[in-house]
């Protein structure tokens, strides 16, 4: 356990953590919130009661300590409080009497019990006097305290200093980025700590309405904050699960809760309340989810069917994307595939959504089902074919004996887009079949001859026959690993600078010397680029050919080589500079 009882201290916890953490973390730890604590082959894991309970593990990182925790704000990277309290946690019982005497000789001073044996010596009105003048300088202290001497007036002062606790912490005084957004989410989150006094039986009535006031004032602020880092997003989806929490602890009427809950899912920006009906399915019960049910029904009837022949952007609306995804929710619970499809085939206008339905009857075991939509949408949009489509059904042809239709389809995408992505899949299917040797020679020939028909091709701007471009063929030679096919290619006409690159070091060692013909044929062309990425690749090229020549016996060669690139490039000194480095290597 050496290297716990080194790397676990008061300051390195102080050092990872923010202030905010660092704080909340030692209220965890106050309150009792640490157990299942365990240490174990220089690895220390604990069990933090939060909103929930969290998983956390400190652990010897390279020597410096290391965290994991199950929470959202650790999932982000930062030190969160729930492993501060571990820490803090560990610390503690290495201090108790029990602990081994070297431990307590290297226990450090504590200056937090230090500072609160002080102040439990003082009188009230020194604490008072103190702490009110901290206040004066700390708003978030202020408001703490402002809300926790409110909340002393009885139920109905409790809900006004809550309601203006929310209020004032969610307001924005106007654009806030992402410098700012760290200390906006920190009153955001004491806010939320302070609602979570309130997840008890008594008050957790009270807990709902304020947790909706809050995640409604948030959301709204949302739209003037960069929250590019996630942190106000994290205190939302926290007094999320506040809500859901004290609307299970309540049992508040499940009608009233549905019409509220569908009201945010269909309104809200951020979506805090997404799939409200599944998350609380329990809550609502029969009662609400009908109640639910009925209300997405009335506005699910005014949305307008889409087809192929509608293209003007109606399925990209918000409003329709929100309905369409509670409906399909509402059917998923239900389990009924045909609800499902239902909803589904209000837009049919691409092919994929044919290609998502069919996914549904595939994954019911409804095969011809599947084939029929599948096959439906590749009929209905000849022109915008869906390529994804053609894979699924593909497979569908292949399970069911269609070979030939299957063979077809592929041969179909790869004609269209001659890549090598779809030569791979032609490749698959009649290898599966067995005739890719057939098949691979039909291709080979195909792409000859349309790349010889390409640069034959006149138009406006091409006025004679361009050189071939070999891209292609390299590209599958390289694939199938035919270095002669490559090499072959290559010298028949243009071909992209990453593959002569790519057939240049897949050349064995006996083909050194044409290994080098290749590197010099593109060395030109990176240093045209003119930028000093660009210098630094070449270099890189450069070295490639001096390795191989120097392995050829070559070194006059190498040196004349050098010196032609010297007085070639003179003019760009950056690059000169790169290559004095290289001419005094030895190879």
């Amino acid at each position: 356990m050496a290297h716990l009882n080194q790397l676990i201290s008061l300051e390195s916890l102080e050092d990872l953590a923010d202030n905010t953490a660092f704080i909340r973390g030692r209220r965890y730890f106050a309150s009792g919130a640490v157990s299942q604590l365990h240490a174990d082959a220089g690895k220390l894991s604990a069990q933090v009661t939060g909103t929930r309970n969290y998983q956390v593990t400190l652990l010897d990182d390279d020597g410096v300590l290391g965290c994991d925790c199950t929470c959202p704000r650790a999932a982000e990277g930062y030190f969160c409080k729930h492993c501060v309290a571990a820490g803090l946690a560990w610390l503690d019982q290495q201090a108790g009497p029990m602990a081994p005497s070297s431990v307590q000789k290297r226990k450090k001073r504590d200056p937090w019990q230090e500072i609160r044996t002080h102040l439990a010596s003082q009188p009230p009105e020194t604490l008072i006097t103190l702490l009110l003048d901290v206040a004066a300088r700390d708003d978030r202290l202020y408001r703490l305290l402002l809300l926790n001497s409110e909340r002393t007036t009885g139920p109905a002062g409790t809900l006004k200093a809550f309601q203006r606790a929310i209020d004032n912490a969610a307001k924005t005084h106007g654009f806030v980025d992402w410098k700012e957004t760290g200390a906006y989410a920190a009153n955001l989150d004491q806010m939320a700590d302070s609602l979570q006094e309130l997840l008890n039986a008594d008050s957790a009535a009270l807990l709902i309405g304020l947790a909706e006031r809050a995640i409604e004032r948030i959301e709204q602020a949302l739209e003037q904050v960069d929250d590019s880092n996630g942190e106000v997003g994290s205190v939302l989806a926290r007094i999320g699960d506040l809500h859901l929490a004290a609307c299970e602890l309540a049992q508040p009427d499940p009608e009233q809760l549905a019409e509220r809950l569908f009201r945010y899912e269909a309104t809200f920006p951020f979506e805090t309340f997404l799939d409200s009906a599944r998350v609380y399915s329990k809550v609502l019960g029969p009662v609400g989810l009908q109640r639910f049910r009925e209300l997405a029904t009335a506005e699910w009837d005014k949305i307008k069917p889409l087809n192929a022949d509608k293209h003007d952007g109606a399925h990209f609306e918000s409003g329709r994307w929100r309905i369409t995804r509670i409906m399909e929710t509402l059917a998923e619970i239900s389990g009924d595939i045909e609800e499902l499809i239902t909803v589904k085939s209000r837009d049919l206008s691409s092919a994929y959504h044919f290609l998502n339905i069919a996914e549904i009857y595939r994954k019911a075991e409804q095969p011809e089902q599947a084939l029929a939509w599948a096959e439906r949408g590749l009929q209905t949009f000849p022109e915008r074919p869906d390529n994804r489509l053609r894979d699924f059904l593909v497979a569908l042809y292949l399970e069911c004996g269609r070979n030939e239709e299957a063979l077809q389809l592929t041969w179909i995408q790869f004609e269209q887009r001659p890549i090598l992505e779809y030569y791979k899949k032609l490749s698959s299917v009649a290898t599966r079949l067995q005739c890719w040797p057939q098949q691979r020679q039909r291709a080979l020939q195909w792409m000859d001859a349309a790349l010889m028909q390409d640069a034959g091709t006149f138009g406006q701007w091409k006025k004679m026959p361009a050189i071939p471009d070999q891209s292609l063929r390299v590209e599958v030679a390289l694939w199938e690993k035919d270095l002669d096919a490559a090499w072959h290619a290559i010298h028949q006409g243009n071909c992209r600078q990453d593959l002569i690159i790519a057939l240049a070091r897949a050349l064995p060692a006996p083909r050194a010397a044409d290994a080098i013909s290749l590197y010099r044929r593109v060395i030109p062309n990176v240093v045209a680029q003119t930028n000093n990425a660009a210098y630094e690749n070449a270099i890189k090229l450069i070295r490639s050919v001096g390795q191989l020549m120097t392995g050829l016996g070559q070194g006059g060669a190498l040196a004349e080589y050098l010196t032609a690139l010297r007085i070639q490039y003179k003019q760009k000194r950056n690059f000169i500079k790169l290559l004095d480095v290289v001419s005094s290597t030895r190879f």
